[in-house]
């Protein structure tokens, strides 16, 4: 026979498990549903990366023949369009083309607004502190374009005191005037299209920048303009991405491997870059590194 003070903790711990029981059943349904939408977020949260999205936002130019254009109907075409694509599919992605200038690139990778950027992008130390470059893809060599009448530029010393265009975001024209040490007169402009417009206006004396983006321009409009063919520097095009795209960056460099293993980088450089007479090769150009 139980004594009063057994029967009154008997009857506590009932009241317990009853009192528990209850609270469980009303905090389940609270607790299912807040699980529910955790996994749901999860499920609909895209990587961080690059690896493993279905759609990749990719920065190009837009306004140079031959590297990257965008057409009348909106469509986008060029050697780094068609770069671009290749990797995209690579990476079993459908690319969603974004036009850049050359000042936007590193804020727009840092903001996350576009993935990759393949846009005429020379692989430089600066520019390595703030974004990650796969590549390069190809290697480029600055040169001079001038008017077909100009009879006075023949090599990059005889910038000396010429009007020189200055693209906003580009560091071709410190090459001269800073590297070089030539005082050439610059000229601002915000993109080597405006650069372009001022050269056959008769607003400037040369335009300079990497030979793939000049032949594109000189080809568009061969009565207008011709190149100096006085080649100064080697240019290594790298695709940008976010810096801490570590992973990223070495399956675009995978991507990239065998876009030159397969042919199809030998036939892209020949298709955009062989009829302005610019001399390409299909070997694999030695990639910088991620980092």
């Amino acid at each position: 026979m139980s004594t009063p003070r057994e029967t009154e903790i008997r009857r506590r711990r009932k009241r317990g498990r009853t009192m528990g029981g209850g609270l469980r059943r009303l905090l389940a349904p609270v607790l299912a549903g807040a699980l529910a939408l955790a996994l749901a977020g999860c499920a609909e949260e895209e990587p961080k990366g690059i690896e493993g999205r279905k759609t990749l936002r990719i920065g190009v130019k837009f306004d140079q023949p031959g590297i990257g254009q965008q057409t009348e109907d909106g469509e986008f075409e060029g050697f780094d369009v068609d770069v671009a694509r290749y990797v995209a599919a690579y990476l079993g992605a459908a690319p969603d083309f974004v036009s850049i200038t050359s000042g936007d690139r590193e804020r727009l990778l840092r903001e996350r607004k576009v993935d990759l950027v393949v846009a005429s992008y020379s692989i430089t130390p600066d520019r390595r502190l703030q974004v990650n470059f796969a590549g390069p893809y190809i290697i480029g060599h600055q040169d001079i374009m001038v008017r077909e009448d100009d009879a006075d530029i023949h090599s990059v010393h005889d910038l000396r005191g010429k009007r020189l265009c200055k693209a906003g975001g580009s560091i071709s024209w410190k090459r001269v005037t800073v590297e070089l040490g030539i005082r050439a007169k610059l000229v601002p402009a915000t993109t080597y299209g405006e650069c372009v417009e001022m050269l056959e206006a008769g607003m400037l004396d040369a335009l300079t920048t990497d030979d793939v983006i000049l032949a594109g321009f000189a080809l568009r409009r061969p009565e207008a303009f011709r190149l100096v063919k006085a080649k100064f520097t080697d240019e290594k095009y790298g695709i940008g991405l976010h810096k801490d795209d570590i992973g990223g960056c070495e399956a675009v460099n995978r991507a990239l491997i065998a876009m030159y293993q397969d042919g199809t980088a030998e036939k892209l450089l020949a298709r955009w870059f062989q009829p302005a007479g610019l001399e390409t090769t299909g070997h694999v150009p030695q990639f910088e590194g991620c980092s």
